[in-house]
């Protein structure tokens, strides 16, 4: 038997993202607010050269701009 998200075509990560975020909307507003506080985060990361650690990045700031990016030369 398959489960329900795989058979949806989501992955185990996306089908516990959607769950949590099911879970919070359901809360009362106080709760909620908490909730969701805790469900935000910021990944950051560096790119490593010569055995130095580069500039520490937004992974979210850095996703935008290479869309951004590749929709531009998409359009050309």
């Amino acid at each position: 038997m398959a489960f329900a998200w795989k058979a949806a075509g989501l992955t185990y990560n996306r089908y516990l993202a959607v769950a949590a975020r099911v879970v919070r909307r359901s809360l009362k507003e106080q709760p909620r607010l908490q909730a969701e506080r805790r469900g935000e985060m910021d990944l950051r990361f560096a790119k490593w050269e010569n055995g130095k650690q580069g500039e520490n990045k937004s992974l979210a700031d850095s996703n935008a701009a290479a869309m951004a990016e590749g929709a531009g030369q998409g359009q050309q």
